[in-house]
């Protein structure tokens, strides 16, 4: 009899299941990244769930403040797309690394001393060295030219301005309407005022990309495709392609 085979087969059937070795796939990087979290931890009033839910407020504070920051629509100026109480989400890295504001787009902005000690929300119609009249023969706003049909976005009754205006927007400025132009204060009410109605870009927060509250007006918001066939004025911006584009204390 073979009593070596024996023993080494009594050895193996003998060993208790799962007690191997569990092994380490971790490496040193990770166990001391595991290692210096759970000191932090430790020091922390309600360990790592505090530590967790502080990080997670740090991170949102950081979207809030430099990519991602939502407003509520607080007035009817940009109905009937925007209605009182939406939330849009406003995209402020929109124009980081773009040209700037579009014709057509929908903007976020700082009035103070120009507007109002207070964030606006607005569409904007003309940008640097446009010419921006109200109105042509058929009561359309003309830019550079070319008369817009504002039928898709305007508020149903409105026409584009009961007010006459011929401006020529500066370098570096914006002028801008709200939809519902009988219940909106823009730059044609302010066309006396310092700056003359324009908003500089640099007071510009962000662009509104979403509808977001209520769920049920959730909405991507696309710059009118009007304005894409709006010439650039000499010198200035090149008209807009078409397509998908798209406020706590936005005002109308």
């Amino acid at each position: 009899m073979d009593t070596e085979a024996q023993t080494t087969e009594r050895d193996r059937s003998s060993r208790p299941s799962g007690s191997g070795e569990i092994p380490d796939t971790q490496g040193p990087e990770e166990r001391s990244r595991f290692a210096l979290v759970s000191r932090v931890a430790e020091y922390v009033p309600g360990g790592r769930i505090t530590l967790t839910t502080l990080v997670c407020l740090v991170f949102l504070l950081l979207l809030n403040t430099f990519v991602l920051q939502p407003f509520q629509i607080p007035s009817g100026s940009m109905e009937r797309g925007l209605r009182i109480g939406d939330r849009v989400l406003v995209n402020k890295l929109a124009y980081r690394f773009d040209a700037g504001p579009r014709r057509g787009d929908v903007v976020v902005f700082d009035g103070s001393g120009y507007f109002g000690d207070a964030d606006y929300i607005k569409r904007v119609v003309g940008v640097g060295r446009d010419h921006v009249v109200c109105c042509d023969k058929d009561g359309r706003l003309r830019v550079n030219g070319r008369s817009v049909d504002e039928s898709t976005f305007l508020y149903p009754g409105d026409s584009a301005s009961t007010v006459p205006f011929d401006v020529v927007v500066p370098d570096g400025a914006l002028f801008v309407l709200g939809d519902h132009r009988s219940a909106s204060s823009d730059s044609r009410d302010h066309l006396g005022s310092p700056g003359g109605g324009m908003v500089p870009v640099r007071k510009v927060i962000g662009r509104a990309d979403w509808i977001v509250w209520p769920v049920g007006h959730l909405t991507r918001l696309h710059r009118p495709d009007v304005y894409a066939r709006v010439p650039a004025a000499p010198g200035g911006t090149a008209p807009a392609a078409g397509g998908s584009d798209p406020a706590d204390g936005a005002h109308g």
